[in-house]
């Protein structure tokens, strides 16, 4: 099999991280922060470890800030549903997951807030001028995609993040899909509010995400629940990352992604440089290969994502063929970004999109650019 899905989820994991997940289950059961005892505290102490390395991966000011989540979804929602502004106005771009599109549509049917979507002038990039027409005088929160999942369009946070500034506006950014591919630094970006997927860029196991909390604003509690503190009050306590961690935390999950952003700090120019040469290769491969092949993701895009279509068959039906007669995994569909697949044009029959890895090939590229073009003439043939 060869995978071309690690959009959704990288497949191959790094040593380190499965022997960190091993290594919780067999020596950090004990229920971090929930008991005083030896076995607790070993745990806890484990878990600060990690908070403090996303802190500074991302120069952010305080590890207490870094909030541990289920995932990147559940991240975004902490921070969109727990800044919500009665009669404020939000700003999103074309870009968006439906993990920030679908908690926007609630807070405005709910006639809380309105919301704004911004598209690009250009293919490659966001830009602040995507989004001043936008700005009205109750907006009080930009949500910005640092990186498409469907194309790996770019947005341009540093400057986005300066006018956030300067006009009292919260920043939101989702790294998605730019954490472990791109250098981030939330202070110098302006960022307010940072979420991750451990399981894409950082090769962690799934359902381990954060939020990351840089400044003086803080999100509302949107869970309520066991804390391991202030047990005999029946209101959320106040102090971080309590205020947003409800429950047992994911411990194993949570030490996975330590090694996973371990590895990707001990390895960045190289596993970055690797995925620049495959992306780049494939995206000139495809862009030349005719046959009615049509590319949405630009050569300076190249951040292991490339989008694509074949004449006006719907995009599953070429996952499925590249699955069960080439043992060639991708996506085809939408992939939970319908505003992007708008702005495409590809509305009608969504997108086929492999996303590489440090741990795929070129060998692989080769194999999958031999299936799609066979594919690509067969259809053709068809045609005639």
């Amino acid at each position: 099999m060869i995978y071309f899905d690690n959009s959704a989820s990288t497949f191959a994991k790094p040593k380190e991280v499965v022997k960190a997940v091993t290594d919780s289950l067999l020596h950090y059961t004990a229920n971090p922060g929930r008991s005083g005892h030896k076995a607790s505290v070993k745990t806890a102490i484990k878990v600060e470890e990690t908070r403090e390395l996303l802190a500074n991966h991302f120069n952010a000011s305080l590890p207490q800030n870094v909030i541990f989540t289920q995932n990147c979804s559940h991240a975004l929602n902490l921070a969109i549903l727990g800044t919500a502004k009665a009669g404020g106005h939000a700003i999103c771009t074309e870009n968006e997951h439906n993990s920030v599109l679908r908690p926007l549509e609630h807070l405005k049917n709910l006639g809380v807030i309105e919301y704004s979507i911004a598209f690009q002038k250009d293919r490659r990039f966001l830009t602040i001028d995507d989004i001043k027409p936008l700005v009205k005088s109750n907006t009080y929160i930009i949500i910005c995609n640092h990186i498409s999942n469907v194309n790996g369009a770019t947005a341009k946070i540093e400057e986005i993040g300066k006018f956030c500034k300067e006009h009292n506006i919260l920043f939101l950014v989702d790294c998605a899909q730019s954490c472990g591919h791109l250098q981030i630094d939330m202070e110098k970006c302006n960022i307010n509010f940072l979420t991750i997927a451990g399981h894409k860029g950082f090769y962690a196991p799934q359902s381990i995400g954060s939020l990351i909390i840089n400044g003086q604003t803080m999100p509302e509690p949107v869970f309520f629940g066991g804390t391991g503190t202030n047990s005999l009050e029946l209101f959320q306590p106040d102090i971080f990352p309590e205020r947003l961690e409800v429950g047992t935390l994911a411990t194993p999950l949570i030490l996975g992604l330590e090694e996973g952003v371990k590895f990707v700090e001990n390895n960045f120019k190289e596993i970055n440089n690797k995925i620049d040469d495959l992306t780049t290769y494939l995206n000139y491969e495809l862009t030349n290969m005719g046959h009615g092949v049509t590319v949405y993701t630009e050569p300076e895009n190249c951040y292991g994502v490339v989008a694509f279509n074949i004449g006006n068959i719907f995009s599953g039906e070429i996952a499925n063929i590249l699955s069960e007669k080439y043992d060639i995994c991708v996506r085809g569909g939408f992939h939970c970004a319908p505003i992007k697949h708008k702005a495409l044009g590809t509305l009608n029959q969504g997108a086929v999109r492999i996303s590489i890895s440090y741990f795929n090939t070129f060998t692989e590229i080769e194999r999958v650019l031999y299936a799609i073009r066979h594919i690509a003439k067969s259809f053709e043939k068809s045609k005639k």
